[in-house]
């Protein structure tokens, strides 16, 4: 039986190499995980009440555009956060990002530009739904270094024109997964001016724009443009610490929603009703979100402090992730796991090897991601335990 060429280049997904990396070693020590970024901080207080309030809604199908409450917070929100002033019918519930930033991919990617197939930019490192999304809708993936020297973000101007010619669209996620760089607005401005030059679509995963040291990262929607242009994504995930709701939306302009929209009536389901009432007070409490930054800032300053004078350590501006470098990432996993028990994930797993037009080499290999989501407590014990390995840096761990 035959499977679909276009699938047979997919990423390996991250987690099946980590096992098979690992499995059938012992942990040297109390085991602390660190390769998943799957946050663990309490869930809102208020969850369980909203829930419990609208059980009866699941004798219902949920209304595939969100219900008007719903719809309402995230414009609300998105006022506040960014002073960014949208209409219901420029929203989209989604079930987590993921379903989003594939589904992108889909609704919006034309079969061909400029009678060519059409490529799809990402930064790598990557998010990998980003690469499956591209080749599912036909469309070449285009691997963007996001390197040292270009601030950990990919600059997509450095692209050749020939694969900038047949762009249909761009990933940017911001707080960078996994380095954590935050793109400033003369980042998007200039990404915006070179959309409109060529003619793609800005995907931006915001989905870490809540998690950050000092200053609140800022969003695309700030940077102006064409709102038919722009598909920002946040997530209740991130924010609110709940991975299992699988809540986030989409923001954009009309027609794009409406697409998304008419997409997930056919091949899609919208999110439960009793968890988009959840998600709707989430997104209209702060208070929750400032306890849960507030526990994050705990965990940079503990690894400022545990890691900070080490070469290979790079302090993140955002998100939940260590980016450290050694010499050789899967050797380093293994040691880290065998000697410290602490369970981490090579970056190569997460990248690509660049298309020597880019420059070439690797930009994943040779690092490390660290999930800082466990407790404070748990995040010190993990990278004390990590530190003796670690300090051997560009010698090997």
């Amino acid at each position: 039986m035959e499977f679909p060429e276009r699938f047979s280049k997919l990423p390996e997904y991250a987690f099946p190499r980590l096992r098979a990396l690992l499995d059938g070693i012992e942990p040297g020590a109390e085991s602390v995980a660190m390769s998943l970024g799957e946050p663990r901080h309490p869930p809102p207080p208020f969850l369980d009440e909203v829930l419990a309030a609208h059980t009866g809604l699941y004798g219902r199908y949920p209304p595939n555009e969100g219900h008007p409450e719903l719809r309402e917070a995230y414009c609300d929100w998105l006022s506040r956060r960014y002073g960014a002033s949208r209409s219901p019918d420029e929203v989209f519930p989604l079930n987590g990002t993921r379903e989003g930033l594939f589904n992108a991919c889909i609704a919006l990617v034309p079969e061909t530009r400029r009678g060519r197939r059409p490529t799809v930019l990402m930064p790598n490192p990557f998010y990998q739904v980003y690469a499956v999304a591209a080749l599912a809708a036909g469309a070449e993936p285009v691997y963007v270094p996001a390197l040292p020297q270009t601030g950990f973000l990919p600059d997509f101007a450095a692209v050749p024109a020939d694969l900038l010619d047949r762009a249909a669209a761009a990933y940017v996620c911001s707080p960078a997964n996994p380095q954590g760089a935050v793109a400033g607005l003369d980042y998007w401005r200039d990404l915006i001016a070179l959309a409109e030059r060529y003619d793609f679509r800005i995907f931006a995963d915001e989905c870490y724009g809540e998690i950050y040291r000092d200053a609140p990262p800022p969003g695309i929607l700030e940077a102006g443009g064409d709102p038919e242009r722009i598909l920002a994504f946040h997530s209740l995930s991130k924010r609110s610490s709940l991975p299992g709701l699988r809540s986030g939306f989409a923001a954009g302009g009309r027609a794009t929603v409406a697409a998304m929209r008419q997409l997930r009536s056919y091949a899609g389901a919208p999110l439960p009703g009793p968890a988009q009432f959840a998600a709707a007070a989430c997104w209209r409490d702060e208070d929750h979100v400032t306890a849960s930054r507030e526990l994050y800032r705990r965990k940079y300053r503990i690894a400022d402090r545990i890691l900070g004078d080490l070469p290979g350590y790079t302090a993140p501006q955002g998100g939940f992730f260590l980016w450290f470098r050694v010499a050789d990432d899967e050797a380093a996993a293994v040691t880290l796991w065998r000697e410290a028990g602490v369970r981490v994930l090579p970056g190569s797993y997460l990248s690509r090897p660049v298309d020597p037009r880019l420059g070439g080499g690797d930009p994943g290999r040779g690092y490390l991601r660290l999930a800082l989501v466990a407790s404070p407590e748990e995040v010190e014990r993990g990278l004390q335990a990590a530190r003796p390995y670690l300090a051997q840096g560009e010698s090997g761990a």
